[in-house]
């Protein structure tokens, strides 16, 4: 591992499924070679518990947005309270946010004027955005087209080969995690094998998306290591290059002196 450590560029460490041992998490992720984690928020009623979180612990950093999933949570208002947060707080990104086509019953235009919206806050306060993409990548790559002047991540990528280097153009990153570690997930581990380190980052998105070692348990960020290892296997490198080149990606696009 680099001398100064992986990032865990996805992790809800905030959910209440960390409430019981949040502290022992984080010394495990530490005791891992996990040095900084990026928390970002589902929606307006979590971020003051996201800021406390994250000011309670060194290496945590947050990122306020307003998720596709949880657009029951959303209203109008929250746009410009988002903004409010984004100018007083000053986070690594906006997000987490984005487009979700495959949970039914999320209204799409909906879920597009939020994401719309907070990209041209992203936009606003140049800041890198992490975005939720899921049974939507090509809509999601038509927003970022639409508003412009964009840097960021697709966390927990599952789009094409040629949906990422369309991502790679416009300048952002693809996030992997716990999904490249099945066996099953093999046009995935085909774009972990192949594509240029310099749009990697790695993630966890604990305490989901758990690794197909622990499948079906809590995720927590300490697992990271095991999804760095197994992209340089696919790779055929040492795990500390990916270790490296990663970490210095997330040091890059969010900013971040740990």
């Amino acid at each position: 591992m680099p001398s100064n450590g992986l990032i865990d560029s996805h992790c809800h460490l905030d959910a209440p499924e960390f409430d019981p041992d949040r502290a022992e998490v984080v010394a495990r992720a530490r005791a891992a070679g996990v040095a900084a984690q990026v928390v970002p928020a589902i929606d307006a009623a979590g971020w003051p518990k996201l800021r406390e979180v994250c000011a309670a612990t060194p290496g945590l950093h947050p990122a306020y947005g307003l998720h596709p999933m949880f657009l029951d949570s959303h209203r109008p208002g929250h746009l410009p309270l988002l903004g409010e947060w984004l100018q007083r707080e000053r986070p690594c990104a906006v997000g987490e946010c984005g487009l979700d086509y495959y949970i039914e019953g999320l209204d799409r235009e909906t879920q597009s004027r939020y994401f719309d919206g907070q990209l041209e806050l992203a936009r606003e306060f140049d800041l890198p955005v992490i975005v939720h993409a899921r049974h939507a990548v090509d809509a999601t790559l038509a927003a970022i087209r639409r508003v412009g002047g964009l840097r960021g991540v697709v966390h927990s990528y599952s789009g094409s080969e040629e949906q990422a280097q369309q991502l790679w153009k416009l300048g952002f990153l693809l996030g992997l995690g716990g999904p490249v570690t099945y066996e099953r997930a093999q046009r995935l581990r085909r774009i972990a094998a192949t594509m240029p380190l310099e749009f990697l980052l790695l993630e966890t998105d604990a305490p989901d998306q758990p690794d197909a070692e622990i499948r079906g348990q809590r995720n927590e960020p300490a697992r990271l290591a095991g999804i760095c290892g197994t992209i340089a296997r696919l790779r055929g490198v040492p795990a500390e290059e990916v270790a490296r080149a990663t970490s210095d990606n997330a040091r890059r696009l969010f900013g971040l002196d740990s």
